[in-house]
């Protein structure tokens, strides 16, 4: 997350247009904590490595999923001072290409957030991308100069003991790529993912 950190000073110093996305996967699996959040409800119990987010919000574990960000101008993006917009142009991103998968997702309704929930995925709001009601992208935003850098995880599929072990909670409420499209691989989505945001015209694209 530190590649996401320079990329965004570096847009802000030579002030670049382009939207900057970013695609990337984690060896070995890891933690990171939302970057005002407490981490005592690791308890001490946790061998998995953590670290420590920009963007705001809840743990995510970053396993058998896909990690994207965007670095982009908030000037570019329609009402882009807006944060529920600026969740939603980018995000909509998303959206888009899981269409040209013959997949409808749409965003979470804005529900009132059960603050005891440490699991960024169980949390619901209307930024949120979902399928059939169950979360499937969680994101968090940074703001810093007129530049956004939004950044989650698409999740490819998940061991469901092992997330309420580590987070003490009940994992529901949340899909993954897997379960929705059972026949296409990880690399084969990320593939795809990737050439479908080259093919983009934002203004130009960089990834």
């Amino acid at each position: 997350m530190q590649i996401d950190s320079d990329l965004l000073d570096s847009a802000i110093k030579n002030q670049v247009r382009e939207p900057i996305f970013r695609l990337y996967g984690w060896s070995p699996g890891c933690i990171s904590l939302g970057r005002n959040q407490k981490d005592d409800f690791l308890q001490g119990n946790c061998d998995t490595d953590v670290v420590r987010r920009l963007t705001g919000g809840r743990a995510l574990l970053h396993d058998d999923e896909v990690t994207y960000s965007c670095v982009i101008p908030s000037s570019v993006i329609p009402n882009g001072e807006t944060v529920t917009e600026s969740y939603k142009y980018i995000s909509g991103i998303l959206i888009q290409f899981f269409k040209t998968l013959g997949v409808d997702l749409d965003f979470g309704e804005n529900k009132k957030v059960a603050t005891h929930f440490d699991y960024c995925m169980l949390l619901s709001t209307g930024a949120d991308v979902c399928f059939d009601g169950k979360k499937i992208i969680g994101s968090a935003q940074l703001r810093k100069n007129g530049y956004i850098l939004q950044h989650g995880s698409i999740l490819f599929g998940y061991d469901k003991e092992f997330l309420e072990n580590l987070f003490g909670e009940e994992v529901k409420g949340i899909t993954t790529v897997r379960e929705i499209l059972p026949d296409i691989t990880k690399e084969d989505f990320i593939e795809k993912l990737e050439a479908y945001i080259k093919n983009l015209h934002l203004p130009e694209c960089v990834i």
